[in-house]
């Protein structure tokens, strides 16, 4: 896993840091002089005018804009927001700036509106106010550049680190083995067996097989010693000596039980040394 998301996000990160496109983050000052030339034109058109030029967008400062006519104009308040609402939608600019129509000669503001990207919050006053036929300039200041979210290629890279992140989420808590309370209690391994001593039991897959005491001590002895031959005297003594009556077949009885227990694993056998003892041998 770490093979492949590594690598991605070392890509993805370094895409994100050296991208370029023609977005209006990187020509910020441009897109908006092209966006106010197109509202500026379509007021022109309002008042009948398709000749007339429409002088250098200034940029007063970095957030700041004006445009100037060549003659006068009279200007209708709902044709303004419309104007340039539309242009700066369409050029993907902020969503939230102030405009203020100022008279040339008076130098004043004759009229303003503010934006804030909903209607709730915005401030459009006197729609049907019009403004008389004189000398403007309309000044746009917007309240910061455009938010790095609005540039198509960063969301899409978002979604791929945040679908990463997912992935690996789950395709590590898929590949995480699970802790049983098995795997948690110490066992030693037999073949493909798990021989839990405190149990009592041996564990195959999903198989559990039920041990009696003698049979658990019979097994812990022989497991210690593995494919090593165990005296038939010190299987007696330390199972059978300090614990109870011991009757000759007993052992052979015990063994004869464990082989069966073992059957299901060819590689297990328990060995009979004629007139020495026993040996668990594990391939």
């Amino acid at each position: 896993m770490k093979k492949i998301v590594f690598p991605l996000l070392a890509i993805l990160f370094f895409t994100f840091l050296n991208c370029k496109d023609d977005t209006p983050q990187n020509h910020f000052s441009e897109t908006v002089k092209v966006a106010l030339r197109d509202a500026a034109n379509t007021l022109l058109l309002t008042n009948s005018d398709s000749t007339s030029l429409i002088l250098p967008v200034k940029k007063l400062n970095d957030n700041k804009y004006e445009i100037a006519f060549q003659n006068k104009l009279s200007i209708t308040p709902d044709s303004l927001v419309t104007a340039i609402s539309h242009s700066l939608k369409t050029a993907n600019l902020p969503k939230q700036y102030i405009v203020e129509v100022i008279n040339c000669n008076k130098d004043e503001v004759f009229y303003s509106f503010q934006i804030k990207g909903t209607k709730e919050s915005d401030i459009v006053p006197c729609l049907s106010r019009h403004l008389p036929t004189d000398c403007y300039t309309i000044q746009v200041l917007f309240f910061e550049k455009t938010p790095w979210l609005t540039n198509k290629i960063y969301p899409i890279l978002l979604i791929l680190l945040i679908s990463i992140f997912i992935f690996g989420f789950f395709f590590i808590k898929k590949r995480k083995p699970k802790t049983t309370i098995e795997e948690a209690i110490p066992f030693s391994k037999i073949g493909d067996y798990k021989f839990y001593k405190g149990q009592n039991k041996l564990i195959k897959e999903a198989i559990e097989i039920k041990l009696s005491a003698k049979e658990c001590e019979l097994i812990s002895i022989l497991s210690a010693n593995q494919n090593q031959i165990v005296k038939r005297d010190t299987l007696v003594k330390e199972i059978w000596e300090d614990h109870g009556v011991f009757v000759d077949r007993s052992l052979d009885t015990f063994i004869s039980k464990l082989r069966k227990k073992f059957k299901d694993d060819p590689s297990i056998n328990i060995v009979n040394i004629h007139g020495v003892g026993y040996k668990l041998e594990v391939n």
